[in-house]
Parts: structure tokens; sequence; C-alpha cells
């Protein structure tokens, strides 16, 4: 059976989301801790070669997104790439890409929390002390919000991603002021390394190209999503360019304006000590007043990422479970059929446990390199598309396999071995769960 369980079919996901909605999920899932936070992590490893770094992840993304999007319109399910590596793949394959979802996206969602929980307490003046609680009660509630169901998420979701592009764009509008007395001095040398810069200029380049990479890859989230979506052949594709279009522009326009006005090494030591550094950058402006608005406008950026992150990630546990590659209990749906409630409910616990370690960095790092890998087996899995099936040019996902295949081991070497280490754990766990079952 397509779904891979025995007995009788299990029951799918109502489609409730139209473009608009789509387009607002991605944005939702982008718009957050890339821009808010990443940034300055990413600032600190390359200086402001940063903003180069911006670009080359979003041509990047762009490369993947092409696959994402003509894979979800061929096989529109929840579960994103661990359904296609199963389809296209090989089973082994697809569950590595499932696996790696599931660890890269809950660190991403720590990220997020923590992100969160620091712009709070910086704007509020408190001490950071409060800065684990506040990010696990906060994975708590957006826990129990994804828990009633895509529709009330969705509404939730418009009016985040509304708050942010409106604080993003005060931002952009409110430094250029600030660019034209400092001039071109916080971006010159152009490839000096930050602070936190590896050996080499063209290391610190890739390292910050694999982080800024992360901040893009929201726009999976509307082919996690694709067995919620209507029309899927039309909208998914159109949903994901926009998407990553409108992202690309905003991200390039805030880094050159962050970096201008305040340095990455204010950028840099901001995201260790607060996690919020676009406010910091913003109290480098004349303008009274845009400091508080970037503040929550990167507050309810976080919560929608958050929001968008515990929606997907359920939504994978929902597929694996189908599959009996995670317990069958993740695979069931509440009474009216829009929730997999204990689905949900574990993949806040996870996220709530990552947040615990309170640090950004660490838990950034990670989610970039299981990220990669799960890029690289979509575009693999798009090479393997039939030719009445394939929307793009098979270049395209070359391209993005053998970016992220390089990408993903220019970060911490301690990251990456983390990472292979995790995919053998995976594969243990798969080989408990189905031989069992395989044999009887």
């Amino acid at each position: 059976m397509s779904q891979g369980t025995r007995g009788s079919t299990p029951p799918t996901l109502k489609r409730e989301l139209g473009l608009g909605g789509a387009i607002m999920m991605g944005l939702g899932s982008i718009l957050g801790t890339g821009v808010f936070v990443s940034i300055g992590v990413a600032a600190g490893i390359a200086g402001p070669a940063v903003i180069l770094a911006i670009a080359l992840a979003a041509f990047v993304a762009m490369c993947n997104a092409f696959s994402s999007a003509q894979l979800a319109a061929s096989h529109p399910v929840s579960g994103g790439t661990y359904e296609y590596g199963y389809k296209y793949l090989h089973p082994t394959l697809g569950f590595t890409a499932g696996w790696m979802f599931l660890c890269a996206k809950s660190a991403s969602a720590a990220t997020a929390a923590l992100g969160f929980a620091g712009y709070l307490l910086h704007t509020m003046g408190w001490s950071t002390r409060g800065l684990v609680p506040i990010a696990m009660t906060t994975a708590t509630v957006l826990t129990l919000i994804v828990l009633s169901g895509i529709r009330r998420s969705n509404a939730t979701n418009f009016v985040v991603v509304s708050i942010t592009l409106l604080a993003l764009l005060a931002f952009v509008l409110g430094g250029l002021p600030a660019l034209g007395q400092t001039g071109t001095g916080n971006l010159s040398p152009f490839f000096g390394p930050g602070p936190d810069a590896p050996d080499g200029a063209l290391h610190a380049l890739l390292y910050a190209t694999s982080l800024m990479f992360v901040a893009y890859t929201g726009y999976g989230r509307i082919a996690t999503l694709g067995e919620e979506v209507r029309r899927p052949r039309r909208t998914i594709p159109r949903a994901i360019l926009v998407t990553l279009i409108v992202s690309a522009a905003l991200y390039v326009a805030v880094g050159f304006v962050a970096i201008g006005a305040a340095g990455p090494s204010v950028l840099a030591a901001a995201t260790h000590g607060d996690a919020a550094p676009l406010e910091v950058a913003a109290r480098q402006f004349d303008l009274p007043g845009v400091h508080r608005v970037v503040a929550v406008g990167a507050m309810t950026a976080m919560l929608g990422v958050l929001l968008n992150l515990i929606l997907g990630l359920s939504r994978v546990l929902l597929a694996m479970g189908r599959r009996r590659d995670m317990p069958a209990a993740v695979a069931r749906l509440d009474a009216t059929q829009t929730t997999p409630p204990a689905a949900v409910a574990l993949v806040g616990m996870v996220v709530a446990g990552l947040a615990a370690t309170g640090n950004v960095k660490t838990t950034w790092s990670f989610s970039a390199f299981t990220v990669l890998i799960y890029y690289a087996i979509t575009n693999l899995a798009a090479l393997r598309l039939a030719r009445e099936h394939r929307l793009y040019p098979r270049a395209l996902a070359w391209c993005g396999l053998i970016a992220c295949l390089s990408l993903a081991f220019w970060v911490e070497w301690r990251i990456w071995a983390a990472g292979l280490g995790l995919i053998a754990v995976g594969f243990v766990w798969q080989a408990t769960r189905k031989h069992p079952r395989e044999a009887a």
C-alpha cells in the first residue's frame, strides 16, 4: 500500500490551505530565526561577507525549492522528503530524510524559542537567567495552539507574519539614514573575518552560507503540509517560489542595513549575550522607537517560526508513524481529522527539551548540517522524477545536490560528527522497528 501500513488505508488530513495560506505559512516559517538571530551568528563568522553568504544561500535554496516544488506537486502527502525518499529512492534514504528533518527542525524550533525569549528579556530589561524557562514555556504554549488544528494555526500565523513584515520594513527604512552616517566603515574589509571566524576567509564564507541556508528552508513547510493544500500541483510550486523570492529580498536588505549600521562584531556579541542582534542594531538608528518595533516583530516572528516548525515536525512524525518507522500512536488523527495529537505533543516535548540547552549557536549549527543532508536527499529524489512529472530542468536538482553536500561539512567538525552519529543511531532505531515486524 502507498502509505506502507497493513490493513485499511489510514485516514488523510483535510485540504484546507489555499495559495494565500500556503504563502503565509512559508513566510511564517522563513521570516523568523534566520533574519532575527542567525544573521548575527553568521556575521560573527564571515564579517561583512555575510551579505554575500545570504545571497549564496538564497541561490542554493532556490535550486532546492524547485526540487521540493515539483516533488510536492507530484506526490502531495504529509511527510515531505521522507515520503519522496521512499517513493523515488530507497526506504533507507527515505528514513534518513525523515530522521534528519526531525533532528534539524527540532533544533531550529528550539533556536526560535530561545530567540523569542532573548528578544523579550532584552526589550523588558530583565535578566538573561530567565532565557531557558521562558523558551520552554513558549514551546509548550505554541504546542497547545497547534493541537487545536490547522485552521486556528493558519489564522494565528497570518497575524504573526503581518506584524513581522511591518517590523522588517521599519528596520530597513529606519536604518537607511544610519548607513549614510557610518558610510562603508562597517563593510570594510568586506572579506574581513568576524570575531568567531575559523581559519581562512573561504572557510568562513562557506560556513556562514551553510548557516544562512537554514534560514531559507521554511519554504519546505509548504511541501511538508502538502496533504492539506488545495489543488497541490498548481498551488505548491507557486507558493514556494513566491515565498522564497520575497524572503530572499528581505534578507539581503536587512543584512546590508544591519552590518552597515552596527558592524559584525556588535551583531555577534548581541547574539551571544541576548540572542537579539537586530534589536541591538536598531538602537544605532537616530529614529526613536524603531528598536522596539523590531523587538515586537522579532518576537512575533519567532512565534511564527515555532508554530510552523511544530506543524511541520508533527506531519513528518505522522508520516513516519504510518510506515511504522515511529510508534503507530503518532499516526493517529483526532476526531476532526485535522491534527495528529500524539505527534504534536511529542514534538512539543522534544523542542522544549532542546531549548533547555540555552545555546543559540550550537542549536543553529546542528540544524545547518542535518537540514543540508535532508535537502541533498530531496534533490536526489527530484532527479528520479519521470519526465511527465518534471516541472524544471534536471540541472537545478544537480546544482542543489552538489551544493548541499558541499556546504554540509563546512560547519564545525564536532557538529557534523554529531550529525553522522545521529544518522547511525537512526539506522539502529529503524532496524529494531522493522526487523521484528518483517520476521513476523
